[in-house]
């Protein structure tokens, strides 16, 4: 039955690309936000120079995640990033873009027939809060945000995991959690842009959606048979650092959507947030009476590079520091009180990402300053003695909590139906990486 499915889906994917010119003609009306392009070669450049280094980030995720789990499960768990690279791009062009960019249904979700195989997504036109690039290249970009969105919630389920349930819940995320909680937070017309929500790269759309969803699924899933596993590769760790920490820059700084000053600020927040963070991390360790490892180390930065996401954009170079150490004294804490006998988050995804993220967004509402970026307006940070953006920072974190924890632990259940989301205990204890791909290292 799967290989029939697989041979349909195929099929029609085939036909449909083939004649998508008759069955989506490209549509020549200006709409939706889709302005006529501006174009500035600078800010092109470099937005496709930060397009690659996002798209990076996953394979630097893969080896991340993939150096941290037992050495009979490294190839399964770098594939389910790569994987991620594969199929999210497909579904993007398909219909993920006009879901998250396509014109508003009530705040809450694009309509996707806009722009069926990337119709009206070409090189003339531009995004209206990216007037100077061509429309093409920022839904590029923002694809490579719904690749490794849901590649970061591997780490939660890892070593026992479906590969073939893995793919699908990959499309249902992207599609049911992802999707709305891009267009309510970035679209103009979406439901948190409208309240004044700051997220400059995605704590709500992709640290904390992953967080919550990694928190569902290690719930789901139940416990590893042994939790006490040996990391492969701790250079593996230490090469997908690297890897992310460059990629980051492309990240938080191409959501300037510029060669501009506010992309340089962006870059400097980073820059500083990750190195306070690892710093900050590996002297908890020492206080708390570890030594320091490096696998604290990059840890440490990976946290600081995921709380300074919504704020980089917002906040000053101090501003960026204190991030990066609050960040890390939270969730090094967490981590270590985690309850992990009860919930096995195999590579602490939720500690991490979820609360990470969670921290850069309060901490966005308290460090926003418009001496940075003017769009944050009369509502500066609590630190400038408004509270208005703080308790609307909070507000928004409630609401992307309970929804991306409550539609994820759904989705798991379909999931699980559909096909059973867990390997057999005989095929844990051999490994996934024979028992999923017949490979190893």
């Amino acid at each position: 039955m799967r290989k029939i499915i697989l041979s349909a889906l195929l099929l029609i994917l085939v036909v449909l690309s083939v004649f998508s010119i008759y069955l989506f003609p490209e549509t020549a009306v200006i709409e939706n936000h889709i302005v006529p392009l501006n174009i500035d070669r600078g800010d092109t450049a470099w937005m496709l120079v930060a397009t690659g280094f996002v798209l990076l980030m996953t394979p630097g995720l893969g080896f991340f995640y993939g150096g941290m789990v037992g050495k009979k499960n490294v190839i399964s768990t770098v594939l389910q990033s790569y994987m991620a690279m594969v199929i999210v791009t497909v579904l993007w062009v398909i219909i993920g873009f006009g879901l998250c960019f396509g014109p508003s249904i009530d705040g809450v979700i694009g309509d996707p027939t806009s722009n069926f195989f990337f119709n009206g997504v070409n090189a003339t036109t531009a995004w209206e809060l990216a007037p100077t690039i061509p429309f093409i290249l920022f839904a590029l970009f923002q694809a490579k945000f719904a690749i490794i969105t849901p590649a970061l919630i591997t780490g939660a389920f890892a070593e026992r995991v479906r590969f073939w349930a893995y793919l699908l819940f990959l499309v249902l995320f992207v599609v049911f959690v992802y999707s709305p909680l891009c267009h309510m937070t970035w679209h103009p017309e979406g439901l948190l842009y409208k309240w004044g929500v700051l997220d400059f790269a995605g704590g709500t759309v992709v640290h904390m959606s992953a967080g919550w969803a990694a928190l569902a699924g290690a719930i789901f899933l139940g416990k590893r048979k042994s939790q006490k596993t040996k990391p492969a590769r701790i250079t593996y760790v230490l090469l997908g650092t690297g890897l992310l920490w460059f990629g980051w820059f492309g990240f938080n700084a191409g959501s300037a959507v510029g060669a501009n000053g506010l992309a340089a600020q962006a870059l400097g927040t980073t820059s500083v947030a990750a190195a306070a963070a690892s710093m900050g991390w590996v002297f908890i360790d020492k206080i708390l009476g570890h030594k320091l490892s490096a696998m604290g180390a990059c840890i440490g930065a990976v946290v600081g590079l995921v709380a300074i996401t919504p704020a980089t954009g917002f906040v000053t170079i101090p501003s960026a520091l204190a991030i990066g150490l609050i960040a890390s004294i939270v969730s090094n804490l967490v981590v270590s009180k985690f309850p992990k006998g009860k919930v096995d988050d195999a590579l602490d995804v939720f500690s991490c990402h979820g609360v990470g993220g969670m921290v850069g967004m309060l901490l966005t509402g308290i460090f926003a300053s418009k001496s940075v970026n003017s769009i944050v307006g009369d509502k500066q940070g609590l630190i400038y003695g408004d509270s208005t953006l703080f308790f609307i920072q909070l507000k928004a974190l409630i609401f992307v909590s309970f929804f991306s924890f409550s539609v994820s632990f759904l989705l798991f259940y379909v999931v699980n139906k559909i096909i059973p989301l867990r390997v057999s205990e005989d095929k844990e204890e051999l490994g996934l990486d024979i028992s999923q791909h017949g490979e190893y290292l």
